[in-house]
């Protein structure tokens, strides 16, 4: 069981003193600590009422929720974030406008979780949609959020995190190489007597700047029995034959 830790009272009581001395709300910020949008925001439409404490039970979740909990997993790890806003918090997603069926499932399992399908945002002048969902769960589901970038803070499970992720690694898998992954061909030229012979495989890479990310990711992978190695410190390559053709079975080219 986990609970939300919201913004305290003293916090509001600070602020709510504050708004009748002509301070701005950046000085008001500045002096509570406050951030300045949520300061705008209890100007404008108040402050929240008192909620019950947003609680999550893993071990009551059913097999299909516990899978697109740990596909999930996979895409916010990989291009993910959570962020704040007042005493809810938002969940945002990165994905390829080329790739519509991952942008699908990906929203299907947010909408799992958020209860309603997120919204969407093309960044201009690019193909990268943000998939954003609002609510107070994403903490919760994601203890992994916190301030900074993922790969310059230690990344680590939660128990009941890896329990999910040891049930269902596939998913991790699959959400992983969705978000920060690719499917490629590696082609090379054989000088044999009779000429060169050009030989061609599929083959599949994992890359991300954070070593724990990479080392949830081959975790996963020998649970499975998936034969990796590391060409460099970033990526993560999967090239032998039945590993390759294990994880075509499950995740396959982009799309």
């Amino acid at each position: 069981m986990f609970v939300i830790d919201l913004l305290s009272q003293e916090s509001k009581d600070a602020v709510r003193s504050l708004f009748g001395r002509g301070l701005s709300d950046y000085e008001i910020a500045r002096r509570t600590g406050v951030g300045r949008s949520t300061v705008q925001l209890w100007r404008r439409q108040g402050f929240p009422r008192p909620t019950a404490p947003v609680r999550i039970r893993p071990g009551q979740w059913g097999e299909a929720t516990q899978r697109s909990c740990s596909y999930l997993l996979g895409i916010y790890l990989g291009d993910g974030s959570v962020s704040r806003h007042g005493d809810h918090f938002g969940l945002h997603v990165y994905l390829d406008m080329a790739h519509p069926n991952i942008i699908e499932e990906c929203a299907q399992a947010v909408e799992r979780f958020a209860g309603k399908p997120p919204g969407g945002w093309n960044r201009p002048d690019t193909a990268c949609l943000r998939l954003s969902s609002y609510g107070p769960i994403w903490p919760l589901l994601f203890p992994q959020a916190g301030p900074g970038k993922k790969h310059e803070r230690e990344i680590k499970l939660a128990d009941w995190q890896e329990h999910i992720v040891r049930e269902f690694p596939r998913q991790l898998i699959r959400g992983l190489i969705h978000s920060d992954g690719s499917q490629c061909m590696n082609t090379f030229s054989v000088e044999l007597k009779n000429g060169s012979r050009e030989y061609s495989y599929p083959r599949y890479f994992f890359t991300n700047y954070s070593a724990d990310i990479r080392q949830i990711f081959c975790d996963a992978c020998d649970r499975i029995e998936v034969r990796w190695s590391r060409p460099n410190w970033r990526n993560i390559s999967i090239s032998h034959r039945r590993s390759v053709a294990k994880l075509d079975g499950f995740v396959g080219p982009k799309s």
